[in-house]
């Protein structure tokens, strides 16, 4: 049985461990209320470019059949017949202590990379985080071509999704890969997350459930200056950064999310382990009290 000492040094010991994880907890709270609050803004200006962009192709579509005509669209909607090459880009965190989140990402990017060479393509991966790195690298290393430390570490900004669409947009100039996807968890809620592999280049734009009267409102039509092709292309990469930019903040959020839970549950924990060993430490010295007062007792009787 544990001295009332060795329990003393485990509840200190607990109750210490405790007012980190409670931290940690309101800390990943509030980055999480954050990286919501951008979430938002972003999903409501991602979704205003789409719908330039899907009006412009739109009217683009209505023009090829009426007219028998072909538009040539800008180089980030090219896409190839035979796409043979593939780069994942695979965002997790640089640090642990946030539940299964980084082990769930890692699983997600292999099987997306099964599925890729089942079907015989080839494969690339990037990582930006250190957790998925460490996880990929055993099965992948021959596979991963680059690796840099989690966007989140000092926070998101606009222009690292800026900067991220260069490097793609320089490497497709070259002819380095066909498709590029990102491997991320989309958030939904801060108990709630779905691992996704969403195509970000070539661009897509789903044109076939689209309403065929987006192009217009009553009899006025949208007019573009300085042209429709103009506007699209500039759009469009509009778009794309918007989209990446829209992955890194919803990796944040459910990064954030999944490390508040797991907080909550070691505070729980360590709230339960403070319980029982404090009910065990009063149970001990009321124990060792009783046995002292028998012994003064015996020892007047004795007298």
């Amino acid at each position: 049985m544990a001295s009332l000492k060795e329990l003393r040094s485990r509840l200190s010991s607990v109750k210490s461990t405790e007012k980190i994880t409670t931290a940690m907890k309101l800390v990943a709270a509030s980055r999480l209320r954050k990286a919501q609050t951008a979430l938002e803004k972003n999903n409501n200006y991602t979704t205003l470019i789409e719908n330039t962009v899907a009006r412009i192709l739109v009217s683009y579509k209505k023009e090829e059949i009426e007219r028998k005509i072909k538009h040539i669209l800008p180089p980030i909607f090219a896409h190839k017949k035979n796409t043979q090459n593939y780069v994942l880009i695979v965002f997790s965190s640089e640090r642990g202590l946030c539940g299964s989140y980084n082990q769930n990402v890692a699983k997600a990017a292999a099987k997306r990379v099964q599925e890729l060479k089942k079907q015989g393509k080839n494969v690339k991966i990037v990582c930006y985080g250190k957790k998925a790195y460490d996880i990929l690298k055993k099965n992948y290393a021959d596979l991963i071509a680059h690796h840099e430390a989690s966007f989140a570490s000092g926070g998101i900004f606009y222009d690292e999704a800026i900067q991220m669409i260069e490097k793609i947009m320089n490497l497709a100039k070259k002819g380095g890969f066909d498709v590029v996807e990102i491997v991320h968890s989309s958030f939904k809620t801060a108990v709630s997350r779905e691992m996704v592999a969403m195509q970000i280049y070539p661009l897509k734009i789903d044109t076939q459930n689209l309403d065929e009267h987006i192009d217009h409102v009553g009899d006025a039509y949208f007019d573009y200056k300085p042209s429709r092709e103009e506007v699209l292309e500039k759009t469009a990469n509009k778009l794309l950064t918007g989209r990446v930019f829209r992955a890194m903040l919803s990796a944040e959020a459910s990064e954030q999310g999944a490390r508040m839970m797991a907080m909550d549950n070691a505070t729980q924990n360590a709230k339960e382990m403070i319980k029982d060993l404090t009910l065990k430490y009063n149970t001990i010295r009321q124990s060792a009290i009783t046995t002292e007062l028998n012994e003064i007792i015996s020892g007047a009787e004795a007298i």
